[in-house]
């Protein structure tokens, strides 16, 4: 599992001083961007220089619990992949409070398109490993 910590500003909040869902959202690729990068793979490395990616193909969330500005998130994020996808499931909470819960599904796919390609053994074995912790 990886994890890391989202600190909810003003500007990710509506007039009622909730955070706003496209924010959330930004936080989750962003948590995804980060868990990438930490395993030595990121998205952009990929794209530009592998000619392949994990393009985002279906998203679901389910919110429980409003967050606020200043409202330091604990964000988990655990990868599930297949041959040639990768489901990122998603927690979140503020203090032991779940705040929302929910999936990222990527498939793994050549730039240019073509359909799916078979995840490289190297980025399945770490999404593996995280899988596990």
């Amino acid at each position: 599992m990886f994890e890391r910590i989202w600190t909810v500003r003003f500007s990710d909040t509506d007039p009622h001083g909730i955070a706003h869902y496209p924010r959330i959202v930004d936080a989750l690729h962003e948590t995804s961007d980060m868990f990438m990068q930490e395993i030595g793979f990121p998205f952009w490395e990929l794209a530009q220089n592998r000619d392949f990616g994990f393009p985002l193909v279906e998203m679901d969330f389910e919110f429980d619990a409003p967050l606020h500005a200043g409202d330091e998130v604990r964000i988990t994020l655990t990868p599930d992949p297949s041959t040639r996808a990768v489901r990122f499931e998603y927690e979140a909470y503020a203090g032991d409070t779940l705040a929302f819960s929910g999936y990222e599904q990527r498939v793994c796919a050549r730039t240019g398109g073509g359909g799916a390609i078979e995840i490289p053994d190297g980025i399945r074995e770490q999404f593996l490993d995280y899988a596990e912790e």
